[in-house]
């Protein structure tokens, strides 16, 4: 018997040689035994591969490729099995279009199933973040196969500008911002914890579920319960599955909504007229058409369009400069950290929120991606340039007699040029269509004032421009 010892479970490159040698020296399959360092029989001594004899064969590019997946299943017959096949070939060059021929059969099942492990790999690791100073996430996931090594580039491609670690039994691998790094397997003692992000995840995932479309059978065949434990999502799909039935019996029980025309029309105008097309004639038509907007490039890396929120007839009107994170996910203006800011400081100035009507200058989020976070962006001119017409609709339609912008943004749209908050606030500036307009801070800035007496004074001036801004239009 010959014992040929590889340098791992998924030494392919070994395999390659040792099976070349012994096939050029005519060893048949069934005195071959494949074993992997520190595993197989203890008391054989492997013997040296000879070189092959004189003569040599050639094997097609298919058949490596399909040994290629193959060697990562975790089958322990693998490395026997391709080699049986390696020297079938001699005698059956066509071998691989034996669709029925056991060998065959069981190869291409492997590399199917190792092909499914990568998939899987690729669809449900979570990174959680596990540092902060530099930022950087790690993973635990436990592939069917030891397809870790192979899907590396992918991720680093996917996430390259994170700096991230999966963990699982087989390897590790890392990614430093530039280049990939193997370590040996990890434990699950050492996977990371829940992150604060996951909470947000978990809301989208139960967002997204659509009780008609639920089939048990199929969602777990695409998603096994094997990785549910490493899944934040997880733990929503038994209770979503138990209420689907009756959440399904109220959507049919409800009428039929009627196509609302208005919408449908605004967002092929907003898609497809020209840029100076018929300006909208109903608060309704500017949020279908700001949804649809395609006048500059932001709305390719946003969630949505975010228009503007309020009663119609409003007699004061704030204009932020773009939605935010919170903003473009919840489709609706001022929600996050500067919107609680805001609504504290009208509430500070004795101005109802609810008589307000607030809208940004840039109807689109403008971010970059760092790891998880979309880090804001302030627009450029000739993006707020391009949001302009949206906000002049709104004006038009809502007709305030006062405009409060917040921030240099703001007032840019607002005013078609600068309008230094230090030199304009506590002024009423008098704008074309008749209306007023104050300038003042955006509430993100306050948010950002490290000194707590310097924040304090900032804070009362904010309140002090709002009160006076509610004064005019009342």
């Amino acid at each position: 018997m010959r014992v040929v010892r590889l340098a791992s479970e998924i030494d392919f490159v070994g395999w390659r040689e040792a099976a070349r040698s012994l096939r050029g020296q005519g060893v048949a399959p069934d005195t071959v035994i494949w074993t992997v360092d520190g595993e197989g029989d203890l008391f054989a001594d492997p013997e040296p591969l000879a070189p092959p004899s004189p003569g040599g064969f050639t094997v097609s590019r298919e058949f490596l490729e399909l040994a290629e997946a193959v060697i990562l299943h975790r089958s322990a017959e693998r490395f026997s099995l391709l080699y049986r096949m390696l020297w079938r070939l001699a005698a059956e060059p066509n071998l691989l279009r034996i669709a029925t021929d056991p060998d065959v059969v069981r190869a291409n099942d492997f590399a199917r199933q190792v092909s499914r492990a990568a998939h899987k790999m690729k669809a449900f690791v979570r990174f959680r973040t596990v540092g902060t100073d530099p930022e950087a996430y790690a993973a635990w996931f436990e592939p069917a196969h030891r397809v870790t090594e192979s899907v590396a580039p992918f991720f680093a491609k996917r996430f390259a500008n994170m700096i991230w670690s999966i963990l699982t039994p087989d390897v590790c691998i890392h990614w430093n911002g530039a280049q990939l790094a193997v370590t040996p397997g990890a434990d699950p003692a050492d996977a990371p914890g829940e992150d604060a992000l996951e909470d947000y995840w978990r809301t989208y995932y139960a967002s997204i579920f659509n009780p008609a479309r639920l089939k048990v059978d199929a969602m777990t065949k695409e998603m096994p319960k094997r990785y549910w434990r490493n899944l934040p999502e997880a733990r929503l799909i038994p209770d979503l599955i138990a209420a689907a039935e009756g959440r399904m019996n109220l959507m049919v029980a409800q009428a039929p909504s009627q196509p609302n025309r208005v919408v449908r029309q605004m967002a092929r105008t907003a898609r497809d007229a020209t840029f100076d097309a018929l300006a909208p004639q109903s608060l309704e038509a500017v949020a279908a058409g700001v949804d649809a907007c395609r006048r500059c490039p932001l709305y390719k890396e946003a969630t949505q369009g975010v228009p503007g929120g309020g009663p119609a007839q409003a007699r004061l009107m704030v204009v932020g400069e773009q939605p935010g994170d919170q903003e473009d996910l919840a489709g609706r203006t001022f929600v996050g950290p500067a919107g609680q800011m805001l609504d504290k400081a009208l509430a500070e100035a004795g101005v109802p929120r609810g008589e307000t009507y607030v809208t940004n200058a840039v109807k689109h989020f403008k971010h970059e991606l760092r790891g998880k976070r979309r880090i804001h962006q302030t627009p450029n001119p000739s993006e707020v340039t391009a949001c302009r017409w949206w906000l002049d609709a709104e004006r038009r339609l809502i007709r305030p007699r006062v405009v409060v912008t917040l921030g240099a943004t703001a007032a840019l749209s607002v005013f078609g040029k600068a309008a230094p908050i230090g030199k304009n606030r506590g002024v009423a500036l008098q704008l074309p269509d008749q209306s007023q307009g104050v300038v003042t801070y955006h509430p993100s800035y306050l948010l950002r004032v490290p000194d707590a007496a310097s924040k304090a004074k900032a804070y009362a001036l904010f309140v002090a421009d709002l009160r006076f801004a509610w004064d005019l239009a009342s």
